[in-house]
């Protein structure tokens, strides 16, 4: 059984904009759960630039109609795969398809 689910990735300006980022590009989400921060923050990676991002995990950065960092952090294993849906200013929306089960 297939889950979709859309995030948003962020905090792009602390890292290389929206450059990366290309519709269709296939990016990696890794959870990161010695973040000082945020106990459920999960980064956005592409093997060639290393960390671009992270996904969106408080309602002033999750994009209507995706879901938070804290929200998928249960659904995925250590890393999930993410493809690029859309580029707007200041974030970009990935769609994660989760196959069977997780763990």
């Amino acid at each position: 059984m297939n889950s979709n689910y859309f995030v948003t990735i962020t905090g792009l300006k602390n890292y290389y904009g929206t450059k990366p980022f290309e519709i269709g590009r296939i990016i990696e989400l890794i959870k990161e759960p010695e973040n000082e921060y945020d106990s459920e923050a999960i980064f956005a990676y592409l093997p060639y630039i290393e960390k671009i991002g992270y996904v969106g995990n408080s309602v002033h950065t999750v994009y209507q109609g995706t879901i938070s960092a804290g929200r998928l952090y249960d659904k995925i294993s250590d890393k999930a795969k993410g493809k690029v849906v859309f580029v707007v200013d200041g974030g970009v929306v990935c769609r994660i398809t989760i196959t069977g089960r997780t763990k």
